[in-house]
């Protein structure tokens, strides 16, 4: 096809093997339009008959310049790219974001915003889980769970638009705590949440556990081991399926993590079957950290008490003209941060999410730089793919869990 890019028989002879150079082998494009690649990738397939002797991932089809589009804006408008990094974690990507931000300028968070961020990162994370689980499952054949999840997963975007008047590129975890206060009804709509999606996870695990066709097509199939996934750099759900319980809100905690119960899940092969149930283990364990932050929730501001990080509140703009200088150049000049460099990272649904921050002294950051599980993880590939049936190629990149958006930045 014309945007597959041309490969010479140089570079090819250091990616496959001698026996695809003489003709005994066959290279199979296998994207980058292909539904069960989960967006424009292309995976170029070494075939002995059905069977992958070699899977080596191609992405860049889809960059969108995101980190240098950040770079030429100011701090507060630069978040607005977080969104469309991952567009099934924009609530996670905007707290990643201002916790470099915050690190970097020393703004404080209140409680109350701390505690709210838990429960919408915690909401973002089953949000993704539950698209991934119904799309992984379709690709498998199965049609029907995907309805299901997707009933669920409109009612936490309804909790989004609720509290930012948009259902998926929010921004409303800014620098310094939120966009503004949650509404009286987001208590009452988060607690049936919690009422209703314990058993609807249990009726997803009735449909597939124990399904002779669904264990088939994911025991035993795409295995790594603790060691290759560090060796690698994997992190999240795919590293916890080989049993190591590596998490960041439990090894470094951030967003007042460290005050919530919780348990790690693990599964022992890691292989898909195990990626599957540590996800489905972790909407449960989610649905724990979100009823203990709504306990914990206090009153109070959600916003920092330096008002040089935060635009004046509406109810004065009315009456003070220093409020509306204020907020004139707030939004237009943005506010300035040291000339410094600094590192956060958060867990998210698929891994590590890592934002790297360089400021220059002025109101653009001078460096961008994300760290983004989907293009760290997509590096298994080779590994999971390899003695294993072409067919077989589709669940395990539907248990790694990639979004495109997050590898071609």
């Amino acid at each position: 096809m014309s945007d597959i890019r041309e490969v010479s028989t140089d570079e090819l002879k250091h990616l496959v093997s001698e026996r695809a150079l003489t003709g005994e082998t066959m290279l199979l494009n296998m994207g980058p339009q292909h539904p069960s690649t989960h967006g424009v990738l292309r995976l170029l397939l070494e075939l002995d008959g059905e069977t992958v002797i070699n899977c080596i991932p191609d992405i860049g089809f889809l960059h969108t310049g995101i980190e240098k589009n950040m770079e030429a804006k100011t701090y507060i408008k630069a978040e607005v790219m977080t969104d469309r990094a991952d567009y099934l974690n924009p609530l996670g990507n905007n707290l990643a974001y201002s916790l470099a931000v915050e690190k970097l300028c020393g703004i404080d968070v209140p409680p109350r915003a701390q505690a709210i961020r838990v429960i919408l990162a915690e909401l973002t994370r089953i949000n993704s889980h539950l698209v991934w689980l119904g799309t992984s499952v379709m690709d498998l054949g199965a049609s029907s769970l995907f309805l299901y999840t997707m009933r669920e997963r409109e009612i936490i975007l309804d909790i989004f638009e609720l509290v930012s008047g948009a259902r998926m590129m929010t921004t409303y975890i800014r620098p310094g705590g939120l966009w503004r206060d949650v509404p009286v009804e987001f208590e009452d709509a988060v607690r049936r949440f919690l009422q209703l999606m314990p058993g609807r996870i249990d009726e997803y695990v009735s449909l597939i556990e124990g399904n002779e066709l669904f264990e088939e097509r994911t025991q035993g199939i795409g295995v790594i081991t603790t060691e290759e996934c560090m060796q690698y750099g994997l992190t999240g759900p795919v590293i916890r399926a080989t049993g190591l319980p590596y998490d960041l809100r439990k090894v470094r905690p951030y967003s007042g993590y460290e005050q919530y119960d919780f348990d790690i899940p693990t599964y022992p092969d890691g292989d898909v079957y195990g990626r599957f149930f540590v996800r489905i283990d972790e909407m449960r364990q989610s649905l724990r950290i979100i009823e203990q932050a709504l306990r914990k929730m206090p009153l109070g501001p959600v916003r920092s008490n330096n008002r040089y990080f935060n635009p004046p509140p509406r109810s004065e703009l009315g009456h003070s003209m220093e409020a509306v200088i204020h907020h004139f150049k707030y939004w237009t000049e943005g506010f300035h941060a040291p000339k410094e460099y600094v590192y956060s990272a958060i867990e998210g649904p698929r891994g590590e999410i890592g934002v790297y921050l360089e400021g220059d002294g002025g109101p653009k950051p001078h460096r961008v730089h994300l760290v983004t599980p989907s293009f760290v993880n997509l590096q298994a590939m080779p590994i999971m793919s390899r003695n294993h049936f072409v067919a077989d190629v589709v669940g395990i990149i539907g248990s790694i869990d990639i979004i495109l958006g997050d590898c071609d930045r």
